[in-house]
């Protein structure tokens, strides 16, 4: 995973500040299976349907951006081998897409990681030019430019962009904690004990 996440998990990200960061739905899920990226956001609002937006956003994505596309749910195949080869020579790390998208076969081969909500052949035409830079509604959530987007096997989370420094440094120390945990743990340390939980003390139903 790109450096723009310091190596950690959408889990991990999610969870070192929950109030800040944004969990898109589980309906946007890796195309293929290991797909992770991370990286500021490149906002495209385009038309479901359609994918000429999305050819546009290649040409003016800055490197190591993630294309974050609004297409409205449509289960068309937007993107496929053609453009995720031209994204990687342009630079841009991953797409995630409100929409459809084909070629999963081929992505997983280039190793380009896509996020979608349908895998689907059918067409697209090429009429809408799109909108870029505006904030935009993915995996029902508000997604702005420069935003830091992380996805991995688990879904995709969002952290604005004034959040990203201090959350990742409270990635950093959970992940510490975790190593901790996880040394006792394998010690024999029960999670009940390290954690200190209460459970309960019925156990009538256990044979």
């Amino acid at each position: 995973m790109s450096d723009a996440a310091r190596g950690h998990s959408a889990a991990t990200v999610y969870e070192a500040s929950p109030s800040s960061v944004r969990v898109c739905d589980p309906g946007l899920r890796a195309v293929w299976a290991g797909a992770r990226l991370a990286g500021p956001a490149f906002t495209v609002r385009g038309i479901g349907g359609d994918n000429l937006a999305l050819h546009q956003a290649v040409a003016l994505a800055p490197a190591g951006g993630v294309l974050v596309v609004d297409l409205q749910q449509a289960a068309h195949g937007h993107w496929g081998e053609i453009l995720a080869v031209a994204a990687q020579q342009r630079g841009i790390v991953g797409l995630v897409v409100d929409g459809g998208v084909r070629d999963v076969t081929e992505m997983a081969t280039l190793s380009f990681p896509v996020f979608a909500r349908h895998v689907t052949v059918l067409g697209t035409g090429k009429d809408h030019p799109g909108r870029f830079g505006a904030a935009v509604r993915v995996g029902g959530t508000v997604i702005h430019a420069g935003d830091l987007i992380v996805g991995d096997g688990d879904g995709v989370v969002v952290v604005p962009a004034g959040t990203v420094t201090d959350t990742l440094e409270r990635a950093d120390a959970r992940v510490a904690a975790e190593r901790q945990a996880l040394a006792a743990i394998r010690a024999g340390t029960t999670t009940l004990d390290y954690y200190r939980l209460t459970p309960s003390t019925d156990t009538t139903g256990m044979r």
